[in-house]
């Protein structure tokens, strides 16, 4: 999930520049990054990464840890690279309650001084959405709940269809109206527009659950969950600029919708009213966004902890079932990550996904096209017995 208010501001208009937290008047952070299959070897995301990506697009192929001391090495072609991070600012913690990952170092978000504006009105619209929910019970009735859970449905496959498969990995191609159409149901999710959401999902697989990751549980459940939403300047500082979303920015669709994001999801509240009044604005609004929040936070979170691998990924993902009742095909995460570039996630026949049901509906009809899927020796290569 991308950061929520990120159209309201700026990167410049931040208390800092990118320029300024980098300066020698503070001590430098030396970090290890990794990629991990990242894909199709032909495809144009991959394409884009390789020229955008400092370190280029299979960089790591094994990856090792050390919680006691906070290193983290890694053989990157083949050049052993171990970064370490100044402890001032974090607290040595245990293992995640019923997993076996174990936080290598808690980071604070809530008690801190450096809150920005851009924190503030994330941490705002958040608050205010959760606020809005707790009216539900006493705003109740039929319509206005089979509302919510048409809007879920809609919102949530804009953003697991188009944000997450279509944008963020090219796993299949779309007409433009239809792909623009789909983004658009995205940008209702009140997640962020397409290109800051993308821009960090990227980067979450560039550095997956190393320390450049933007939301990864070595840093503690809550702050994969959500709390890494808050903490704006951290996230800029493990990443650097934006640099890995140039297929996007050249569009002026989703440019138009980068700079006019949060208006959208204001339209829709003020229609909602207009049309059912306090009840459709409490259900459509808040207890559907605060819904599809969550769920789509479970995938940072839960399916990095709880679940089983099925593959050899060097990384925390997992394969958690129920997250991928709730996330339409997302929670089978250990097999997205072990084929990024592939349209489904539920590759068993026992494997729910629902995103996969439409995309191969589209494709029947017509409209999907260029469908990725994982190849047999793709399969074999990244199997635990290879």
């Amino acid at each position: 999930m991308a950061l929520i208010i990120s159209a309201l501001l700026k990167p410049n208009s931040l208390p800092f520049s990118l320029l300024q937290r980098v300066t020698p008047t503070a001590k430098t952070r030396r970090f290890s990054c990794k990629v991990l299959n990242s894909g199709h070897p032909d495809s144009e995301l991959n394409q884009i990464q390789r020229k955008q990506s400092p370190l280029g697009s299979s960089l790591v192929t094994q990856l090792r840890r050390s919680y006691s001391n906070g290193e983290v090495s890694a053989l990157a072609n083949r050049v052993s690279v171990v970064a370490k991070e100044p402890d001032h600012d974090l607290k040595t913690q245990g293992r995640i309650l019923f997993s076996d990952v174990v936080v290598q170092k808690r980071r604070e978000v809530f008690w801190r001084g450096n809150w920005n504006a851009l924190d503030i009105a994330s941490a705002g619209i958040v608050l205010a959405m959760h606020l809005l929910s707790l009216c539900a019970p006493f705003y109740f009735n039929w319509p206005a709940f089979w509302l919510a859970a048409g809007l879920y449905l809609v919102s949530g496959l804009g953003i697991t269809l188009s944000f997450h498969r279509n944008l963020s990995h090219r796993s299949f191609k779309l007409p433009k109206w239809l792909e623009y159409l789909f983004a658009y149901c995205g940008v209702q999710a009140l997640q962020g527009n397409p290109i800051d959401w993308v821009s960090t999902h990227r980067y979450h697989h560039q550095f997956c659950d190393s320390e450049r990751d933007p939301h990864s549980p070595i840093e503690g459940f809550w702050f994969s969950h959500m709390n890494w939403l808050f903490d704006t300047s951290t996230v800029i500082e493990k990443r650097g600029d934006s640099t890995n979303v140039g297929d996007l920015e050249k569009q002026p669709f989703y440019r138009f919708l980068q700079s006019t994001y949060i208006l959208h999801p204001i339209a829709l509240g003020a229609l909602l009213y207009a049309l059912g009044g306090f009840p459709f604005l409490v259900w459509g609004m808040g207890v559907r966004t605060i819904w599809v929040y969550h769920i789509t936070w479970l995938v940072n979170s839960a399916s990095h902890v709880w679940g089983r691998q099925a593959w050899n990924t060097g990384d925390l993902s997992k394969n958690n079932w129920w997250v991928a009742l709730l996330a339409f095909g997302e929670g089978w995460h250990n097999n997205h990550h072990a084929f990024e570039y592939s349209a489904r996630h539920g590759l068993e026949w026992w494997q729910l996904d629902l995103t996969w049901y439409v995309i191969k509906f589209l494709q029947v009809v017509g409209v999907a096209t260029e469908i990725k899927l994982p190849s047999q020796l793709h399969k074999q290569k990244m199997a635990f017995n290879n």
